[in-house]
């Protein structure tokens, strides 16, 4: 039996594993499942960190695209507006060309403006016979002594490059009765040059401004003449005394004077500057009478050119002068321009000096022209042949 029992311990401690096997055994074991529970564990969650960062770069893209989107519709939108009132900027200034006055406002109100034409007439002097819708006997009476009709006025602009015109604007009602009756008279005679002007007394400042403009603009001429519709005239003299200044660059032609300035209300011609001439009592600075003046073509361009900046006046004489007393200007007095009524444009014309043009102080123009003039005429005018024999 102890032989047996013997045999059976031996055999049991032949098959026992070794306590350093089991602890390498355990070992290996705890690293294997580390090994397949971090590939499980890690892997997933691996993966998922993969899946965000690739969510969140999605995302990302899309917020830049988003804003990027935006970005462009807020240009396209600004642009658009820009385009939309470039358009409407565009349509306003093709609405203020039909508003406003064309050279011919209608078939029964025409008016010589500024043209698009960049062509113009040629003309040694152009003359604007200063008038109004209630002077139609004094333009007749003018038609029936010193100005040529029909086609003697046709052949005196071609031949000699002196334009002859009643200037005259329009009422300030359109197409009114006064319009229109200009307009039957210029069909009669063909003699007005019509200004985009608003008639009025107060408003002749404006007028001259408005007919040198239309005038420079349609002629191209040495000199630019205005004359009141109750002055004789010789239309002769007058272009061979223009003509002695014809090579001179500015030149302002008249009689000269140098009247007080009015400050006193309720009397005629009264300044209500008359604080910018000084103290009280003063007179103005050296300008032509309105009755009669003459500019050369430097001087209408600048008139032109800056109409809307020249100041006005109460008297449209003076208005004119302080629009050249700072410039380069020669003022030049010519007394033949404002002779006086029978006797003294007689005794002259006897002498063999005629005027250029006659009418009284007291009235500012021949007194009671309708009647006078054609006696002023008969004693006072030059030879028929004259205006046909001067040299321009």
């Amino acid at each position: 039996m102890s032989s047996s029992f013997n045999s059976m311990t031996k055999s049991r401690n032949s098959g026992k594993v070794s306590p350093k096997w089991i602890v390498l055994s355990c070992i290996f074991t705890f690293a294997l499942g580390m090994l397949v529970s971090s590939r499980v564990w890690l892997l997933p969650e691996s993966k998922g960190q993969i899946m965000w960062s690739l969510q969140r770069n999605q995302d990302l893209q899309l917020l830049a695209d988003d804003c990027t989107t935006k970005k462009n519709n807020e240009i396209l939108g600004e642009f658009q507006k820009t385009h939309e009132a470039i358009q409407s900027l565009d349509n306003s200034i093709d609405d203020l060309r039909m508003e406003l006055p064309s050279v011919e406002r209608s078939s029964s109100h025409k008016l010589s403006g500024i043209e698009t034409n960049t062509t113009k007439q040629k003309a040694f002097m152009v003359i604007g016979i200063n008038t109004a819708f209630s002077s139609r006997k004094r333009r007749d009476s003018v038609r029936q002594t010193w100005m040529p009709q029909g086609e003697k006025l046709l052949k005196l602009e071609k031949e000699k490059g002196i334009v002859v015109r009643f200037m005259i604007g329009h009422s300030a009602t359109s197409n009114s009765i006064l319009d229109r009756a200009i307009d039957s008279e210029d069909s009669q005679h063909n003699d007005f040059l019509r200004l985009d002007h608003v008639e009025g007394y107060h408003e002749l400042s404006a007028k001259t401004k408005t007919f040198l403009s239309t005038a420079y603009a349609k002629w191209d001429a040495d000199f630019y003449v205005k004359i009141d519709d109750d002055v004789h005239v010789n239309l002769g003299m007058l272009a061979a005394t223009l003509a002695r200044h014809r090579l001179k660059p500015r030149v302002y032609i008249g009689c000269m004077k140098s009247g007080p300035v009015l400050s006193r209300k309720n009397v005629k011609y009264h300044e209500p500057e008359f604080w910018k001439f000084g103290e009280e009592g003063n007179k103005y600075l050296r300008h032509a009478t309105g009755q009669i003046y003459a500019v050369s073509k430097n001087l209408a361009k600048y008139v032109s050119d800056n109409q809307a900046i020249l100041h006005k006046y109460a008297n449209e004489d003076v208005s004119l002068g302080t629009w050249f007393i700072g410039l380069e200007v020669e003022h030049i007095n010519e007394h033949s321009m404002c002779c006086g009524t029978p006797p003294e444009c007689e005794w002259k014309a006897q002498a063999g000096s005629v005027c250029v043009a006659s009418f009284d102080w007291s009235c500012s123009g021949i007194c009671k022209s309708v009647d006078r003039i054609k006696e002023v005429h008969a004693k006072c005018s030059e030879d028929a042949s004259a205006i046909w024999g001067v040299s321009l």
